[in-house]
């Protein structure tokens, strides 16, 4: 007994306070968004260049390092697609990332060579079926949109260029 009325003394307290404080307790979600924080990992998405190309080239890293093992990528072999673009060898035949298994632990994007591969401040992912959220290349890329290019690897050599010990020299 005295639980129920010590949980009756929380409800009467957040009702007065919300009826008459103006401090409100919920957040009615399609209306009002939650402030996503700068470091907030969400879900991976594929990205385009300037050009609107495939910046994926198919190394399979990302898919070797995931540890959930979420992403699945098919390169194109020997017989498939040429690439989009000149400085590329190959594009995936397939690409397709699994939201249910996916962890969004960030792996895939620290590893990818070419940044095609970004966690998005996106936390509503939504599907009626374990089907619909199975993303493929096309709708990574759609969701993922444009990216320009930060190109980590010239910022990488700048800092190596900056090291005191074992300066390199190129």
């Amino acid at each position: 007994m005295p639980a129920i009325v010590g949980g009756f003394k929380v409800t009467a307290r957040h009702l007065f306070r919300s009826l008459f404080g103006g401090k409100t307790v919920t957040m009615e979600y399609p209306e009002q968004k939650w402030a996503v924080p700068p470091e907030y990992r969400g879900a991976p998405y594929l990205v385009r260049d300037q050009d609107g190309n495939t910046k994926c080239v198919s190394c399979q890293l990302c898919e070797f390092v995931c540890p959930p093992k979420a992403i699945k990528i098919i390169p194109p072999g020997p017989a498939g697609p040429p690439a989009d673009r000149p400085n590329a060898e190959k594009i995936p035949l397939e690409f397709e990332i699994n939201m249910l298994r996916c962890i969004f632990c960030g792996f895939c994007q620290e590893v990818c060579p070419e940044e095609a591969i970004f966690l998005l401040k996106d936390y509503s992912l939504t599907g009626l079926s374990r089907d619909e959220m199975i993303y493929n290349k096309e709708k990574l890329l759609a969701l993922g949109g444009e990216h320009g290019g930060i190109q980590k690897w010239k910022h990488k050599l700048a800092e190596a260029k900056a090291q005191k010990d074992f300066p390199v020299n190129v």
